[in-house]
């Protein structure tokens, strides 16, 4: 397998050594809420059944002009036999190791009870130090009622309400004051003394009344631009498919870690769970998604709230990884999610799991499938996806990961080409368009062709007539450009501008 290194937390490059603050407590007290403020994001999911959080979630907020990490943790129950609450248990513990500061969130609404007293114990046996934070206090009689938490013996408490951000201010002063500010290294100090003595030198400027004339530094700091579009300097790759398919085991084994949560409970992901990691030179943001199922099928404001995320998720993304079960073969609901990566034109990976189970570790006496087999039937359901590179692994012995880093680094650059409106042009003249299986009613003259943007690759076919370009004239004209210069992985959209109708505009 290709060596790549992860780099650090799932935050943006450069963030690593943030401060980070550890949530945590007992299910539904407010945890996610206060992230999802604190972060200004909707990362996290909220909802009133409790235990909906399970994963690590990361992200980041200012206070005061100092810049901290935050992560959002599952509710702890402490000494749960069940599956999910261990694994839970076993993800937070993680945070608090990792965590520069704790806050502890409960609910004023509710008794003390036994897993509270436990639950502080665990934090403070960390020697790190630990805020209370008591939730959902709105009005003078909850803020009484929050006094009674001081009977679990931590010296921060801190009335807050996560909702309508009450409180909030001074529960992040007490953070801050608690976590030291970093030295400043003696080339930061220099860069401070210098931006200090410019600011004195353009203030002098302007109390003399000279023009204070900008500097040119497009040489310095060139912009990263592509043909009008941004450079990436990451790209997001979604981790797509129905429950239950090795997603969140896929994740672990490309990052190299336990981030996400696995069992074989259907619907154990919730939130999306993400981490960075670099390879050859390129940085790439994993997201594992929910399990995404018809409407029919989720029944808990959790479970649908989850499936929305992942749609989100989804349409945020650079890459979707498409993971089929290679034990269940090609459904129905997996060319649906496949549908909508094509539609919101998100360049697709097509990974066939658990490979493993249907050849050498195959148990039911039946022969081992065969791969091309297997691959004609995955094309005849999903014909749409004809364009997408299609991998056949085992998330959990690791095998074919590493065609899986190189795939997604050569669709992310395939994704973002551009061709030049001569190259294309050329390209036009050199097609033969008889060729085409298109009614006659509905064949039209191309004039000329232009990519007008790229992610995904978009074309604008200037023709002599307006009207909706047929099914097969599109499906030739992109195999006759995906020949000439290939745009493996990803969608090709076309728009039609007729010339009359320029001429009448």
């Amino acid at each position: 397998m290709a060596k790549y290194r992860r780099s650090g937390l799932p935050t943006r490059p450069g963030t690593e050594t943030l401060p980070l603050v550890a949530i945590v407590g007992r299910p539904n007290v407010g945890k996610s809420t206060l992230f999802n403020r604190l972060t200004k994001s909707r990362r996290s999911i909220v909802g009133d059944e409790p235990g909906i959080t399970r994963d690590r979630i990361y992200g980041e907020y200012e206070w005061l002009g100092r810049h901290f990490r935050l992560v959002d943790t599952g509710g702890i129950v402490p000494d749960d036999p069940e599956l999910i609450p261990v694994e839970i248990y076993a993800q937070a513990k993680v945070a608090l190791e990792e965590a520069d500061a704790l806050v502890l969130v409960v609910d004023a609404r509710t008794e003390l009870a036994s897993p509270d007293y436990a639950l502080v114990k665990l934090l403070i046996k960390g020697g790190k130090p630990v805020f209370l934070a008591v939730n959902k206090v709105e009005g003078e009689a909850m803020a009484a009622a929050a006094e009674n938490f001081r009977q679990l013996g931590l010296r921060n408490v801190f009335p807050i309400s996560s909702e309508h951000g009450l409180g909030i201010g001074e529960l992040l002063e007490g953070i801050s004051e608690a976590i030291p500010k970093p030295a400043l290294t003696a080339e930061e100090a220099e860069a401070v003394d210098l931006q200090a003595h410019d600011f004195e030198a353009e203030e002098d400027e302007i109390y003399e009344g000279s023009p204070v004339a900008p500097e040119s530094d497009a040489d310095e700091h060139p912009l990263h631009r592509t043909h009008g579009e941004f450079e990436q300097h990451e790209t997001s790759v979604a981790i797509i498919g129905r429950p239950n398919v090795g997603k969140s085991t896929l994740l672990n084994a490309l990052t190299g870690t336990s981030r996400a949560i696995v069992s074989p409970i259907a619907g154990t992901t919730r939130d999306a769970v993400d981490e960075v990691v670099e390879f050859e030179g390129t940085q790439f943001r994993f997201v594992d998604t929910a399990g995404i199922r018809r409407k029919g099928k989720t029944h808990l404001m959790a479970e649908k709230m989850s499936v929305v995320m992942a749609r989100r998720h989804l349409e945020a993304a650079d890459v979707a990884l498409l993971v089929i079960d290679a034990t269940e073969g090609v459904t129905g609901a997996d060319a649906t999610i496949g549908g909508y990566a094509h539609e919101s034109g998100r360049s697709v990976i097509i990974l066939v799991n658990k490979w493993d189970a249907v050849t050498k570790g195959r148990t039911d006496g039946k022969p081992p499938a065969d791969r091309e087999v297997f691959e004609e039937q995955l094309r005849r359901v999903l014909k749409y996806l004809h364009y997408a590179p299609v991998i056949f692994l085992s998330a959990l012995e690791g095998t074919g990961l590493g065609r899986v880093l190189n795939e997604v680094k050569a669709v992310a650059i395939e994704r973002r080409k551009r061709v030049s409106t001569g190259q294309m042009n050329r390209f036009l003249e050199k097609v033969d368009f008889q060729r085409a299986p298109v009614p006659m009613a509905k064949r039209i003259r191309i004039f000329y062709m232009t990519q007008a943007a790229v992610a995904p690759p978009t074309f604008i076919l200037f023709t002599d007539r307006d009207i909706k370009l047929h099914f097969s004239f599109e499906r030739f004209l992109e195999n006759q450009i995906r020949e000439a210069f290939g745009f493996k992985g990803t969608p090709i959209w076309f728009k039609v501008r007729a010339r009359n109708a320029a001429k009448k505009d």
